[in-house]
């Protein structure tokens, strides 16, 4: 028997949907808002993996995360037996998390302010690689520092 998953499940990000998927309220889908920029994002993202390679982080009990990550500019988001934050070094390595790409800060800019915040400047941008297999379940960001700023 197959199922029907919600739209937001199937949702294409360089492609668009014709409609708005149900979110939370506050949360803004710009489904195609990439489209045209992908070729520069994938270039910066090879740099940034070159540096800084996906790993899987464990969780504060113990756990491997099945999702492989990294980031790149001033803050990457960290997790492991000291707990979920943001930090400016790469504890894989020590070494200062990359540059954030001028393409991965501009698109972050311009997403933010349609979504209603004008002037956001990036401080931290997580990368999760999704294989085969791999989740992220339901959770929430509870340990953002400032709640009024784009996630």
């Amino acid at each position: 028997m197959t199922r029907n998953k919600p739209d937001y499940l199937t949702a294409d990000m360089f492609g668009g949907a014709d409609r708005d998927p149900a979110f939370a309220p506050g949360a803004r889908w710009l489904g195609g808002f990439a489209c045209g920029v992908e070729e520069p994002l994938l270039a910066a993202l090879h740099e940034i993996e070159a540096a800084a390679p996906f790993r899987h982080m464990v969780t504060p009990g113990g756990y491997r995360m099945s999702v492989a990550m990294t980031n790149c500019g001033p803050l990457g988001w960290v997790s492991d037996s000291k707990g979920y934050r943001y930090d400016r070094r790469d504890p894989a390595s020590g070494l200062d998390w990359p540059p954030m790409p001028e393409v991965f800060a501009d698109l972050a800019a311009r997403a933010a302010d349609l979504a209603g915040f004008p002037g956001f400047v990036p401080d931290a941008c997580l990368i999760n690689r999704y294989q085969p297999g791999a989740k992220l379940t339901l959770h929430q960001d509870r340990d953002e520092l400032d709640m009024s700023a784009p996630i």
